[in-house]
Order: structure tokens, then sequence, then C-alpha cells
């Protein structure tokens, strides 16, 4: 009997000291910082922080990076819900969604880059300005993303609508690496993209019908923002101010050092995917993108209108900036 009493004892000191280091587990998993983002030039500071190791060096002692690779915003925002990333470079209207699908626990923490992208047309087509849209097929990446509703107020001012609201303009998705095949083939006449696949299909014989600072805004509205997760940033307050003060530095030297940086975030595109981008398309690239951590509320508000309306998101944003 005393033997059994003594199996227990021991048996729940055991448990005991295993839930103690469980919680030490996850104490220790807070020392880890997961940063999502795009291999796209749009998301320069992360690329270049990544290719240089400068986020490990800025964040506290002991304090582990890992940089996660997306391809869209979806990914990225289930992966921001799941608590698999804490911080992530992402378009403005997935980061809208994020915030309200997440009850305002994903906020914007800074921007990253502003405008980077063009309207361009086939050479066949008779497209001089945003009005001769009517009755055309126009393309853009993805339905619901940024360059989907800058097109959508295009729309808008100059008194069309797309053919699934009773307009006359056919809007329709399209992966960036094929527009070229799309307009080549008569399927497309315009399309609405983001860098550096704006620069990639002008020099490849598409004409630029507006260019980044004429699309909306006079470019002056986020092409990429930084989001974190408000129980990551009230947990590990000097991980996420580390973060921020390192952002804006890189984003400081990416402006003043151009072709440094670019040659810099172009090895990391192409480590990561196996392509580099061809010089002149790079630099016609970082020439239509503003790096800045501004973010313009005005289009994140018109943004969030536009979602509501087309039923991308079903109620408002809350409390969508950190503060």
């Amino acid at each position: 009997m005393k033997k059994r009493i003594l199996q227990v004892f021991l048996m729940a000191c055991f448990l005991t000291v295993s839930a103690v280091l469980a919680g030490c587990g996850k104490s220790s998993g807070d020392e880890e910082l997961t940063i999502g983002y795009f291999n796209n030039v749009t998301h320069a500071q992360a690329l270049y922080m990544k290719a240089t190791g400068s986020m490990e060096e800025a964040l506290p002692d002991g304090m582990k990076v890992n940089w996660t690779a997306f391809n869209a915003g979806p990914a990225e925002v289930e992966a921001l819900f799941a608590g698999d990333i804490d911080i992530g470079y992402i378009g403005p209207v997935p980061a809208v969604t994020a915030n309200v699908k997440s009850k305002s626990d994903v906020k914007i923490l800074s921007g990253v880059s502003k405008a980077g992208a063009v309207l361009v047309k086939s050479p066949e087509a008779e497209i001089q300005s945003a009005a001769d849209l009517d009755g055309k097929t126009v393309a853009i990446p993805q339905i619901g993303n940024t360059q989907h509703l800058c097109l959508l107020k295009l729309l808008e001012d100059n008194g069309l609508s797309p053919a699934d609201k009773g307009g006359t303009v056919n809007v329709t998705a399209v992966e960036n690496a094929d527009v070229m095949n799309m307009m080549d083939q008569g399927n497309i006449d315009a399309a609405l993209v983001p860098e550096p696949w704006g620069t990639t299909l002008e020099k490849n014989g598409a004409q630029i019908v507006l260019d980044y600072d004429e699309v909306y805004k006079g470019g002056d509205y986020p092409v990429a923002v930084v989001v974190v997760r408000s129980e990551f940033m009230e947990e590990n307050p000097e991980a996420v101010e580390a973060f921020l003060e390192e952002h804006e530095k890189v984003t400081d030297y990416i402006n003043a050092n151009v072709p440094d940086a670019s040659a810099v975030v172009n090895k990391e595109i192409n480590d990561a995917t196996g392509k580099s981008l061809d010089e002149a398309v790079l630099s016609g690239a970082f020439g239509k993108i503003v790096f800045t951590t501004d973010v313009n509320e005005d289009a994140i508000r018109e943004f969030a209108d536009i979602s509501l309306e087309q039923e991308f998101i079903m109620e408002d944003y809350k409390d969508i900036f950190v503060e």
C-alpha cells in the first residue's frame, strides 16, 4: 500500500514538473518572431532584411526570426488567424479583410510601399484612357485584391461598371505571368497589374495607359503594409518595437541606396524562386514603387468601402491601426 502511495506521489510530481516545463516551453516559444512576406519587390524591406540577417541583430537577445513566404493574401491571412505568423507584409485589402474577420485582432502596424501598379493595354486595343475600357475585357491578378479594387474605383470614376454588376466592362482574374499571352491571343484588352509585372509587360510590347501615379490617388495609396497580431504585440512589445525600428531603418536605406538595395532584393528573389528579374525590369519596377512607412488612411477607408459594397467583407473594420 505504501509502495502504491509512493508511486502515485511520484507520478503527481512528474505531472507537476511536466506542466511547469510545458509552461516554460510556451514562454520559450514566445522568443520567436515569425514574419510572413511575398517574394515580390513591393515587399522589398522584408526581402532585404531576410537576405542580410539585419532583423536577427535588431531583435532582443535570444529571439529567433522565422521567415515564411506566401504567394497570395488569403493564405497569409489564414496563417495570421492560425497564429502561424506574428507579423506579415501583405496587401492593404487583405489587411482590411484580416482585421474584419479577426474582430480587430490583426492591425496595421506600418506602411511598406505605395503605388507600384499600372494599367496596360494590348498594342492592338483602342484604349487611350480609362473611359475607353467601355466594352473591353480587363485582367486583374485576383478578385478582391488591391489592383481589382483600384480598377473598380477607376470604372466608377469614369461612369463605368463591371459586367457582373450590369455594366459593360468584363473583369477577369488572370495570373500575372499569363497576361501577355492572353493579350497576344486577343482574350484580354488591358490589365491592371502590380510591379514588376507592369514593367515586364511593357518590355514585351504592352503599352501604358495609366502609369503608377495615375491609377489611383496620384499614387498615394498603399500596395503593401505591415500587419501584426494584437496578442503577439501585447506579449512581446519590445520585439514589435525593435521590428518597427529596423523596418523603418531599412526603408530609409532602400530609398537612399536603390542600386545596392535592389540588387540584394533581386538576389533574394532568385535564391527563393530560381528566377531573378532582368536589370531593366528591376530598375523600372523600383522606379514605380514608393517605399514608405506611411499609410494613407483615406485609401484604406475607400478600400473598405468598396469591399463592403462588393460584399468582399460583410462588416466594417474596427481599430485597424496600431496606435
